[in-house]
């Protein structure tokens, strides 16, 4: 079963005064939605966007693995374990927040940040946190959250070109850019496809494309 999410259907929020946009495709913050709360081990997926000098100011995670993947611009990230990092287009970062751990998220640049942000719920709670972040990931290599029993698959598609969404308990595949097809839906920048139990799928480019691709098995997939 596919069902398809359109980016315009996206619950808004951030703080346009303060120079932050997000959107929001699961129920989050005011925007409570009980049949909206997560697909799989995926619980939060925001695309946000932050002008020069805005920023997220230090706050609180627990039991949460973070992933983010930045579109535009350059994040700067700060945590209570030490970590200071700069994070641009093409690298991947991973923040697993385990029995607790507190950030800031900044734009720092000169030019407007767009990232899309990925929460996942762990399998088991607690541990110690944990953080990564790899540096130009390749094309379709998958990234393993361990801790979630999820991989990300990173799919840059050229126009024409085909690429097989994984067999799995859940498939989440969210457009960064261009278009793609899967099946007979058109999904375009902001969309998103929630499959289940999928078998023999695939994406085809439509335009230049760039895909993330959660693949979720049964272990993971409650929601």
């Amino acid at each position: 079963m596919i069902q398809v999410r359109r980016g315009h259907e996206r619950y808004p929020g951030g703080d346009a005064e303060a120079g932050i946009e997000s959107l929001h495709a699961f129920s989050f913050g005011p925007h409570f939605d009980p049949e909206n709360l997560r697909f799989g081990a995926l619980i939060a997926c925001n695309e946000e966007r932050l002008t020069a000098g805005a920023g997220f100011d230090e706050h609180p995670h627990r039991d949460t693995e973070i992933v983010t993947w930045v579109v535009e611009g350059e994040l700067t990230h700060r945590d209570s374990a030490g970590h200071e990092t700069t994070v641009r287009p093409g690298d991947l970062q991973r923040l697993s927040s385990a029995g607790g751990v507190r950030h800031v998220e900044r734009n720092e640049g000169a030019r407007p940040l767009r990232f899309v942000q990925m929460w996942l719920a762990p399998l088991e709670h607690g541990g110690e946190p944990s953080y990564e972040v790899v540096r130009g990931i390749a094309d379709g290599t998958p990234y393993a959250v361990a801790r979630a029993g999820a991989l990300l698959h990173l799919r840059r598609l050229a126009e024409d070109e085909r690429t097989a969404v994984p067999d799995a308990a859940r498939a989440y595949v969210h457009v960064v850019r261009g278009a793609v097809r899967i099946g007979a839906e058109r999904l375009e920048a902001g969309d998103a496809a929630r499959i289940t139990d999928g078998v023999g799928q695939e994406l085809k480019g439509l335009t230049a494309a760039e895909c993330l691709v959660w693949e979720m098995g049964a272990e993971s997939a409650s929601g």
